[in-house]
């Protein structure tokens, strides 16, 4: 009778744990394997070790203060969370903005989005086996979180960004470490492309490895740089520009095959287009007021409802808040780019090599609190 409920055996294959500690990912994630001898049949991504229920809270906390979750969700693109999440309440409440705090934001988003590429391309070539790039790309992300550290008055996790502007004002000095960064960034791309982008054995561990097709990516709801890889050219700030990015000229990487090498050379054009964008803001910026001081300290939006997206470092993000015109959102949802970026991975893994894998996962710059969080 027992052997009814058994599953019948396989032969040739076998079960193999990828994780939960750190697999090319930042933070804990479980990818269950089945193997066919060094091939991979079957992918199972488990979730949820790092949960934290960053939306529950933000049902019971006033708009202001959930303000520290949100660059706690990702917290490599912590900037970037926190200006989305401000331009979704405001949206939600009316509330007008300066001008010289747009341009503000818009330039410690960009420098965000920087570090945290940088970041990822280091721990990326790393995974390969590549320890020197680790150390460049660390060095220059170094220069990044002390210009805002400066501003912020934090190095990760920021709060920088207030309903109606930001907490602080720029500086002559953020201005002039802003540009000594710049260009001492684009001194490095010749490096970078000699230790790395020309490297015949990275190419030869990322081409044609990890394919990610146009109609994969579609039925996952990939964004961002995995979806730019595939040949689309789809850009948040592109297609539904916020802040001041419809007045600031930049390109929009793309891919052919949507493999692993397009996924790298995507993300080393973005962080010069992101350079563009903080040059021309920089220039653009105007003087004025930082922060609307007629904004109230307890909020009331009106009863409704809204989605805003917005681009982070991995993707289309964006805040769906429900308010019943109290000083609490009544419902808070966050939509994560790492979730369909993580899960399109089932059908990328199907038949690759188990060596592969690393190579695969690492090139899609997963983030795994934003999942769980």
């Amino acid at each position: 009778m027992a052997e009814q409920f058994l599953e019948p055996v396989v032969e040739n294959v076998y079960t193999l744990n990828l994780g939960p500690q750190h697999p090319s990912t930042h933070g804990v994630l479980r990818v269950v394997l089945d193997l066919d001898g060094e091939f991979i049949v079957r992918t199972d991504p488990v979730i949820g070790y790092g949960h934290r229920g960053h939306e529950k809270m933000g049902e019971n906390r006033l708009y202001k203060q959930f303000m520290p979750n949100t660059s706690r969700m990702d917290y490599l693109s912590g900037m970037l969370y926190n200006h989305g999440y401000v331009l979704a309440v405001e949206k939600l409440a009316g509330i007008e903005v300066p001008e010289r705090a747009k341009y503000i934001r818009v330039i410690c988003s960009e420098l965000n989005r920087i570090s945290s590429h940088l970041l990822w391309f280091g721990t990326y070539v790393m995974d390969l086996g590549g320890f020197t790039p680790f150390l460049y790309a660390f060095d220059d992300r170094e220069q990044i979180l002390d210009i805002l550290d400066r501003v912020s008055g934090s190095r990760l996790t920021y709060s920088y960004c207030r309903f109606g502007g930001v907490c602080q004002d720029l500086d002559s000095v953020f201005i002039d470490m802003t540009r000594a960064f710049l260009k001492r960034l684009r001194s490095r791309w010749p490096d970078y492309e000699n230790l790395v982008t020309k490297n015949i054995i990275f190419i030869h561990r990322t081409r044609d490895v990890g394919v990610i097709s146009l109609e994969q990516a579609r039925q996952f709801g990939v964004t961002g740089p995995n979806l730019r890889a595939c040949g689309v050219a789809f850009d948040m700030r592109r297609a539904e520009p916020y802040e001041v990015y419809d007045r600031l000229d930049f390109e929009i990487p793309v891919g052919t095959k949507g493999d692993a090498l397009d996924r790298y050379n995507v993300r080393m054009i973005e962080m010069e287009q992101s350079c563009r964008i903080i040059e021309q803001a920089l220039d653009q910026l105007p003087g004025g007021a930082f922060l609307n001081p007629k904004v109230p300290d307890r909020l009331r939006p009106p009863k409704g409802d809204l989605y805003f997206g917005f681009e982070s470092a991995r993707g289309q993000t964006g805040y769906y808040i429900v308010s019943d015109g109290s000083t609490m959102p009544y419902r808070l949802h966050v939509r994560v780019p790492s979730f369909g970026n993580l899960h399109v991975l089932v059908e990328a893994f199907q038949g690759t090599l188990l060596a592969d894998a690393i190579s695969t996962m690492g090139s899609v710059d997963l983030v795994i609190p934003e999942i769980d969080r």
